[in-house]
């Protein structure tokens, strides 16, 4: 009698053949596409579905920013501060720098990151915004006097601010950090800076007692509020008190 030869089947081949589930945006959009092929459609429902379904798209676009996120921050470099102040003598990453050694790693991951500048008087706001290939982006906008340093003309004023602007921005949208190009690494006891709240409520206070950003942060030390250690907050904050009792005589 000949043998029934009985064949076997992995567990992926059948997991393979079974029905795959239907994401919930599918399921949204077949609605939607029945519906419109129904003349007597409600189209109050029918906008609220195409509504319910943006949201969806949206939600799924934002949850895979946030993975795609994640797993680029391991690859992150730290940046080697190459830049100094003339006038404080301080050091900071140059943003040729910062992009250069980012670019590549955002295109593996999906993300790109653009600017958008707005100049308002003798400020220039910098809007940094990632974005993944999902669909999903965020901003953050950091704004900072013109940098009219010795020798520079008003373009080259401009160049210089915006330059600033698209690195802190960025450091800001992927957390990145810098350090000494003479340190061999030891920068990562370095003090953190404040916050972007106490920047603008630094800004406000030395709106409101009429001194000059870019004297206040020659006097502190730093190339711009944003760069102001955590542990000094305090005391810039007493001494534009002081210098608004003193009718400006402080900076």
């Amino acid at each position: 009698m000949p043998q029934t030869q009985v064949s076997t089947v992995s567990e992926a081949e059948v997991m393979d053949r079974l029905p795959q589930p239907i994401s919930e945006s599918a399921t949204i959009l077949q609605v939607i596409e029945r519906a419109a092929l129904n003349p007597n459609v409600d189209i109050d429902k029918m906008e609220r579905l195409l509504e319910m379904q943006q949201r969806i798209v949206s939600r799924n676009a934002q949850a895979d920013f946030a993975a795609a996120l994640a797993d680029m921050q391991a690859e992150l470099p730290v940046i080697k501060e190459r830049g100094k102040n003339a006038n404080t003598g301080s050091r900071y990453a140059l943003w040729e720098d910062v992009n250069e050694q980012i670019r590549p790693i955002l295109g593996k991951h999906g993300f790109s990151i653009s600017f958008r500048t707005k100049t308002e008087g003798d400020f220039v706001a910098v809007t940094g915004v990632l974005t993944h290939r999902g669909g999903h982006s965020e901003e953050t906008t950091f704004s900072l006097p013109v940098d009219k340093g010795p020798g520079r003309n008003l373009v080259q004023a401009h160049g210089s601010s915006i330059s600033y602007g698209k690195r802190y921005t960025a450091a800001a949208l992927l957390n990145l950090t810098s350090r000494g190009e003479d340190d061999d690494g030891n920068g990562a006891g370095a003090p953190a800076a404040i916050s972007e709240e106490q920047v603008l409520q630094l800004r406000e206070l030395i709106e409101s007692v009429e001194a000059d950003e870019a004297k206040f942060c020659k006097f502190l030390k730093v190339d711009s509020l944003a760069a102001l250690p955590a542990k000094k907050f305090d005391t810039a904050v007493k001494e534009l008190q002081a210098f608004g009792r003193n009718n400006g005589k402080r900076v």
